[in-house]
This record gives structure tokens, sequence and C-alpha cells, in this order.
């Protein structure tokens, strides 16, 4: 048995494990018990993932991001799951290790791959693990809105197939509103950009969420584009390993005098609320939010996981790590708000 009783920050939690649930011969589902008084600070919205701090005799520790497989709309408690991969530490750690009765620490849920709505249809694009925070969604669209779902999902082959049973009780349950195209490398090879864009092509109008690996994720990109969707209806996940620690509490900058009298100024709204700050050019936006006790969203502050992303709307800034960000992400004003620094003198930025 694992256990964990102190947590290593202020912003993050200890979780028993209530259960582990074999999805696959690779993969796991653990569900977490969530305690009355932590409820608020675990709410989270379908797509969104939980970043858990794995034990490692080499380093003390190593962060991994996994997504909620679970919806808030349908499930009783939030779940990970976890698909074992060769090279993969932490994967291989959990599903090797952690059993029901262990705890674990976790951060509170981020992420910004979920919908703004349910109130239209969709076509999502899942492979292997990448159907985790996709199924998130088309749970949520089927039980919160009235439209149609589309889930073209990509596995090695049948017995890869992650939630299998799940998807076919769904397609029974939603026959004219929920379609799963499954696409089995053992049975049709890999996909092309060429085929994925013919199974989307009557679905262009529709929003699309994706996660897979990067190769998938590149083809299904060019299959939408043949298509001509619109760049602003298509989301992407991507998951990169974190190595920092996203779970120490963050060390204020200091700032001289020569750099507060250099500082730019920022409008920043968010969640409706809208902070007036200084924004000395060697920091972060996420580190003056930080200092002012504004609580911005934020994980790995490493530029890898996209929880802090946010749109410039007025001014400029240079970002050091921004490879999660698609160039036409950031064509359209997108910036991670841990990687950015002020290069003009005046910024309005929203979250």
């Amino acid at each position: 048995m694992t256990t964990v009783e102190v947590p290593h920050g202020s912003r993050s939690v200890v979780l028993t494990v209530s259960a582990v649930v074999e999805e696959t011969a690779d993969a796991k589902s653990i569900v977490f018990a969530v305690p009355d008084e932590l409820r608020d600070k675990f709410a989270y919205k379908p797509g969104q993932f939980l970043t858990l701090r794995i034990p490692s005799e080499r380093t003390g520790s190593v962060a991994r991001c996994y997504s909620l497989a679970s919806s808030p709309h349908t499930d009783d408690a939030p779940k990970v799951t976890v698909k074992r991969t060769s090279d993969g530490y932490g994967s291989n750690w959990l599903c090797d290790t952690i059993a029901a009765g262990d705890t674990i620490e976790v951060l509170p849920p981020a992420g910004v791959f979920t919908p703004k709505s349910f109130d239209h249809d969709f076509v999502l694009f899942g492979a292997g693990s990448g159907i985790t925070p996709v199924i998130a969604i088309l749970k949520s669209a089927l039980t919160q809105g009235s439209g149609k779902v589309t889930l073209i999902y990509a596995n090695r082959d049948e017995a890869s197939v992650i939630f299998a049973e799940e998807l076919r009780a769904l397609t029974e349950k939603y026959p004219t509103r929920l379609t799963v195209i499954h696409w089995l490398e053992s049975v049709q090879g890999l996909p092309s950009a060429d085929q994925f864009a013919a199974l989307a092509a009557p679905y262009a109008e529709r929003e699309a969420f994706m996660c897979g690996p990067g190769p998938f994720m590149d083809t299904v990109h060019q299959a939408l584009q043949n298509i001509g969707m619109p760049r602003n209806q298509v989301h992407a996940e991507v998951f990169n390993s974190l190595s920092g620690d996203p779970f120490a509490d963050h060390t204020p900058v200091e700032v001289s005098d020569e750099e507060a009298a250099d500082a730019a100024t920022v409008e920043v709204e968010l969640d409706g609320e809208v902070h007036n700050l200084t924004w000395p050019r060697k920091q972060t936006l996420v580190d003056i939010m930080l200092a002012k006790g504004i609580d911005v969203p934020y994980s790995c502050q490493e530029g890898e996981c996209g929880s802090c992303a946010c749109t410039v709307l007025e001014g400029k800034v240079e970002m050091e790590n921004c490879d999660v960000l698609d160039p036409e992400d950031i064509a359209a004003g997108y910036i991670l708000g841990c990687q950015a620094r002020p290069v003009t003198d005046h910024l309005k930025i929203e979250f």
C-alpha cells in the first residue's frame, strides 16, 4: 500500500483511491474519493485533467497529467484513465502499484479542453488513451445538450478499445444522437488524412475535439483542414511530460526599482472580473497575478499543459516555450500565461 499523508504545497491535496478498474490489458481507471470539504475545489469541467505526484526513487517524485474520463454530469466520482506505455515511468508505476485504499497527492482540475456550450453538434476524435477527455465531453454532450455526437476512435486492435462496453451502451441509449466509428489499425492500417477527411466530411459544420498521439493529431488536423473546417471550431488536447515540480508553492520574483520603473501595464479579465496590474518585463503573467493573490488558472508553469491559455486583445508578448499552441492559435492571439512576458507598454488580456 502506498500512503501519502501531507501535501507538498498549498495548492495540492491528498486523495484516497476508492477503486481501480481494469479497462484493457494495459489501461486502468483510478477513481478518487473526494471529501465534502473539497467538493468545490475539485469541481471540474468535462475534458479537464488532474496532475498526480508519483513517487520516484531517483528524483523523489514526478508530476504527470492524466485526463478525467468521468463527466461531472454523469459520474459520481472523478476518475482518470491511465494507459501503460513502454517507456512511461508514471503510467507503469500507476498500473503496477496503485490500489483501492491508497492515497496520492493531486492538484485540482485544470485545462481548457472543454466545450463552452453543449447546445450544438460535435465530431470527436480519439486514439488510444486519447479517448479519456473525449468520452467525458461525449457523455456530457449527450446528457446536457440535444445535439448529435459522432466519435471517430482509432486503436491498434479490438482488444485495445478502452470503454468499449460503455460506448456500446451509450449508442443503444442514444441511437439517433450518437454515432461511433471505430478505426482499427489491425484491420484498416494507419489512417491517412484523406481517409479521415472522407469520414469527417459530413460533419464539417460541427465543433471538433481531438486527443491522441502526435501523428494521429497531425492527421486529424490535416483532414479537417482538407474539408474546410474553420480553425476556431477545432480543439486539440496535447500532453507533454513535466520536468519541473508543479506541486511546489510559487515563490514571488524579486523586482528591482529599475525593473519596476520600466514595467508594462496590463488589464486582465478573469471570470468576469477586471484587474489592472503593473507587469515587470522579466516576469510572466502568471507570476504577477499570483503575486497579487489572484486565482489564475495554471498547472505546470512550463508551457506544457495549456491550463493558463488566454487571449491577447491588445498589445504584444514574447514566449519562451509555446509548443503546446498551434501556429494558428498564436496567430489568433492565444498565449500561455506562464510563458508570456510583455513587449509593448500596455496590454489587454482575457482568460
